[in-house]
């Protein structure tokens, strides 16, 4: 590799009389080879294998650009791409859709969809276009949903009408029971898996009180789910028939995870999941199998002590593909699948909240080899990222940005 690579981009910035300047950035890489990372872990934990965390930092030979596309969203949570290159987001706490297109035009909000419990991490959240939606025009999403004695993570289908303006037949096809009265740690991201089957994240409701509920198959928390455009448990998953277990149960042990992405080239389903203090986590879910939480973990507490046992690996548990300490915050991710930018190929691409950088994981075989932080001096938290039918990113911020991010024009 060279060693001087160039990373540009473009921010803009609002002049007093309103009008947008842009303003470009140069920095020259300094980080080859050593990791990203420079601060101390908050743990003396070890890692299970070499490469789990903290591998060597690269950096993007291209030269790109980021550009604001609007910073007029309200908290945006999730963002897809449409057949026409335009963009369809959830803004979390107004409980509204918006699309928005290439150049930065919003729609008025998109009503229809059912009452949202905004409180702490709640809102509208999560959001997947039917793979026919061509056709079908169907839309799903997830939310946190009032309901007596609290609030539950709930799953959502409707159709956008033929004038964008409205979501028609709104009806809940799915509930993360149990109800508890909290405002944390709903998980949220939805994704549609080549085998046409709707996979639906989960958190554990953070608690001390739902927390061993991630170890639990009577209950939907702390889950990747696998159900049907219905909502109903798909054929094969791994606990049916299982003796009190939900048949919707595709994998266990999970903390809060916010990001589903399928592998373009395996068709594997990652994710990207928030630990405590440390231990944030990239997991290959796979059928029946439980991803340890909160019985294993690379983090502590927030007070500083330790977790459980204070223990990282158990036989019967997966270990993550990759770890951090300290956190990222991951968010939505995405896989790069487009020629625009060969070097991001087959990519993992993360948002990062409280570490407020968009992440990159270079991936092979399966093992991170490679990490880059992107935007890091935007210091924004970043909600989630999908890629465009341009070939480029596009990202939104928890600030109501909408970043597009893509090679050098």
């Amino acid at each position: 590799m060279k060693n001087i690579l160039v990373f540009i981009f473009l921010a803009l910035s609002v002049c007093s009389c309103g009008q947008k300047t842009p303003k470009t950035v140069v920095q020259n890489s300094s980080t080859i080879g050593q990791p990203v990372e420079t601060e101390n872990p908050n743990t003396d934990y070890k890692p299970a294998f070499s490469g789990q965390t903290r591998v060597a930092g690269v950096k993007t030979i291209t030269a790109i650009e980021a550009k604001i596309i609007t910073d007029k969203l309200s908290r945006p949570w999730d963002i897809v791409t449409m057949p026409d290159g335009r963009f369809l987001i959830t803004e979390k706490a107004a409980g509204t859709l918006r699309i928005v297109n290439n150049d930065g035009q919003m729609s008025d909000a998109i009503t229809g969809v059912p009452e949202v419990d905004a409180q702490g991490q709640g809102g509208l959240l999560g959001l997947v276009l039917d793979p026919d939606f061509k056709d079908n025009r169907m839309v799903y999403w997830s939310f946190s949903e009032p309901n007596k004695g609290g609030n539950l993570t709930a799953v959502a289908k409707g159709k956008l009408s033929g004038d964008e303006k409205k979501i028609e037949n709104a009806r809940v096809i799915y509930r993360a029971v149990p109800v508890y009265d909290g405002d944390k740690h709903y998980g949220s991201r939805l994704v549609f898996g080549r085998d046409g089957y709707l996979y639906v994240s989960t958190g554990e409701r953070s608690d001390r009180e739902t927390r061993p509920k991630a170890q639990h198959l009577d209950a939907a928390l702390g889950k990747i789910l696998r159900i049907d455009k219905n909502g109903k448990a798909a054929p094969g998953n791994p606990f049916i028939g299982q003796s009190n277990a939900l048949p919707e149960i595709y994998s266990l042990g999970h903390r809060n995870p916010q990001g589903l992405a399928i592998h373009p080239v395996t068709g594997d389903i990652w994710n990207s999941e928030m630990g405590p203090m440390g231990g944030d986590e990239i997991n290959i879910i796979k059928p029946g199998k439980n991803y340890g939480w909160p019985t294993i973990t690379y983090g502590l507490e927030y007070s500083g002590s330790k977790i459980g046992e204070g223990i990282t690996q158990k036989e019967g548990m997966e270990q993550p593909v990759y770890y951090w300490d300290p956190v990222l915050s991951p968010s939505g991710t995405t896989f790069y699948s487009g020629d625009a930018i060969p070097e991001w190929e087959n990519n993992f691409f993360i948002g990062g909240l409280s570490s407020t950088h968009i992440c990159r994981l270079v991936i092979e075989g399966n093992k991170v080899v490679g990490e880059e932080r992107l935007l890091k001096d935007e210091r924004q938290r970043f909600r989630d990222i999908a890629q465009g039918n341009d070939g480029a990113l596009y990202a939104i911020t928890d600030d109501g940005r909408l970043y597009r991010i893509g090679k050098k024009q």
